[in-house]
């Protein structure tokens, strides 16, 4: 049976196709999501109605965004605790930008939007830049910007929530088009960027190569530091998108937004397929796994569940996931 990574070169690259075990990997992921659905349909007459779906499909964008930056970092076999943090601070440097007096709504959703994406991009690349060049474990560095970048959300907001933003940037976070929301086709478009950048080009190649083995990629003479650095630039820069789609959906920009949010995003990657120690995965699988979270959230809601048993349920959800992680590991290191 084929792998789902194969070797050009000396680097370990995903292949062009799906493989054998890629297709059953994501058909398996594909068919919990459709058996969730499937009960929670005959659980809640409402799970399936227009209004419920739209509900859904809102509720996963933020998350599905983030997981899609994730998923870049996970492959590389890191991780990145701060995008809920820097999301908030990309927020909240973007409530500031549309809150300026003197400037047209174009110009100020304009400099709202390019400072918030920025301002998380270079998040991103002090993350990447601070865990390559030492070599330091990206758990750690990404655990100091949690705190640092929360830490400047409430300084730069004085703690307070941003909000009286220009209409037409309220009227693009509740636009729908035949039922399906904007904001919802923004995270898929970037989920089918990601997806193009990781298995047909040569930068997919190497991130992928990365995770799997690093140093065949040193050896083979590219240079790993950039494409780690990247990776988590590319992670800062989905947060920055998430913080503008945030406001957009809920008119503010609250420095205290995002807590909790960098757990659902690795959930999302995790539960989808992606291997924790890197090289193995799709962002295609990290969707299915932001669908599945929010099915299982919206769901729950619906037929009654408290609070905690939610947070018991999902939490059971994650262990199994890395379980079966476990699992495929050592069928992948035995096929």
């Amino acid at each position: 049976m084929m792998s789902d990574t194969q070797t050009v070169g000396s680097i370990p690259t995903p292949q062009r196709g799906l493989s054998v075990r890629g297709i059953i990997n994501s058909a398996g992921i594909g068919l919990a999501l459709l058996l969730l659905i499937v009960f929670f349909s005959f659980a809640s007459e409402h799970f399936l109605t227009p209004n419920n779906i739209t509900n859904i499909l809102t509720q996963i964008t933020i998350n599905l965004i983030l997981a899609v930056g994730m998923t870049f970092v996970i492959l590389i076999g890191g991780i990145d605790l701060s995008v809920g943090s820097v999301m908030a601070f990309a927020a909240v440097v973007a409530g500031k930008a549309i809150t300026l007096p003197g400037l047209g709504p174009a110009e100020l959703i304009l400099l709202a939007t390019t400072a918030g994406v920025l301002a998380g991009l270079a998040c991103g690349m002090l993350n990447g830049f601070l865990s390559a060049y030492w070599s330091l474990p990206s758990f750690i560095i990404t655990l100091g910007m949690l705190n640092i970048a929360r830490g400047a959300a409430l300084q730069v907001s004085d703690a307070q929530t941003i909000y009286s933003f220009p209409r037409a940037f309220e009227n693009f976070g509740s636009l729908l088009i035949s039922g399906v929301p904007v904001v919802f086709l923004v995270a898929l478009v970037l989920v089918l960027l990601a997806w193009f950048v990781l298995t047909r080009t040569v930068f997919g190649r190497i991130i992928y190569g990365i995770g799997s083995n690093e140093e065949a990629v040193r050896l083979a003479g590219h240079n790993v530091f950039a494409y780690k650095v990247a990776a988590f630039s590319i992670c800062g820069l989905t947060a920055g998108i998430a913080a503008i789609i945030y406001m957009a959906r809920l008119n503010i920009s609250s420095p205290i937004a995002g807590i909790g949010f960098e757990l659902n995003a690795i959930a999302a990657v995790i539960i989808g397929g992606t291997s924790l120690s890197g090289g193995r995965g799709s962002v295609i699988g990290t969707l299915l796994g932001a669908f599945i979270i929010g099915v299982l959230a919206n769901g729950l809601i619906l037929i009654g569940l408290s609070d905690f048993m939610r947070q018991m349920i999902t939490g059971v959800v994650i262990v199994v996931a890395v379980i079966l992680d476990h699992y495929r590991a050592k069928l992948a290191g035995n096929g």
